[in-house]
C-alpha cells in the first residue's frame, strides 16, 4: 500500500535511490504493484566514478535525474501482503519503484533486483523485460 508521503526504493539505474511518493493517479487510497503514482527524487545514488570533491561534475552527467525532481514512477514491490488469483500470497522485503516519462516509456536501462508478475496484467511488459526475475 502506498499513499502520501511514503519513501521507496529506486531499483533502475536512473540515478535516484530513494524516492517519496507525492501523488497517487489512481484516484483511490493507495497504490498497489503496477500503479502509477508521482514522486520527488529524494536521494541520489552514489556513481562508481565519482572520486570526491573533484569528480562531481562527471558523476552528475551521467545521472539521468537530480535530487528534488518531481517525476512518474511505477510500483514494482510492496510489503503489504497481495493475494493473487490462484490463492498464493506475495509479499516482498520492501517498498520499491522504476521511473517512468510522462509517455510511459522507462527512464532507466536496467533494473535491478525482482518485480511483481502483476505487471503483466497492468501491461507493463516493457519494465518486466528489463527486470532480472520476477516473482
Amino acid at each position: 500500500m502506498i499513499q502520501l508521503k511514503t519513501m521507496l526504493n529506486c531499483i533502475d539505474n536512473s540515478g535516484a535511490s530513494i524516492v517519496e511518493c507525492v501523488a497517487n493517479l489512481r484516484m483511490k487510497r493507495h497504490a498497489k504493484i503496477g500503479d502509477r503514482i508521482i514522486v520527488v527524487v529524494q536521494k541520489q545514488r552514489n556513481s562508481v566514478g565519482d572520486s570526491g570533491p573533484g569528480g562531481g561534475a562527471p558523476a552528475s552527467a551521467s545521472n539521468k535525474v537530480r535530487r528534488g525532481d518531481i517525476r512518474h514512477a511505477i510500483v514494482v514491490r510492496t510489503k503489504k501482503k497481495l493475494q493473487r488469483k490462484d490463492g498464493m500470497v506475495v509479499r516482498f522485503d520492501d517498498n520499491a519503484c522504476a521511473l517512468i516519462s510522462k509517455s510511459g516509456e522507462p527512464i532507466g536501462t536496467r533494473i535491478n533486483g525482482v518485480v511483481g508478475s502483476e505487471l503483466r496484467d497492468k501491461q507493463w511488459s516493457k519494465i518486466l523485460s528489463l527486470a532480472s526475475a520476477h516473482v
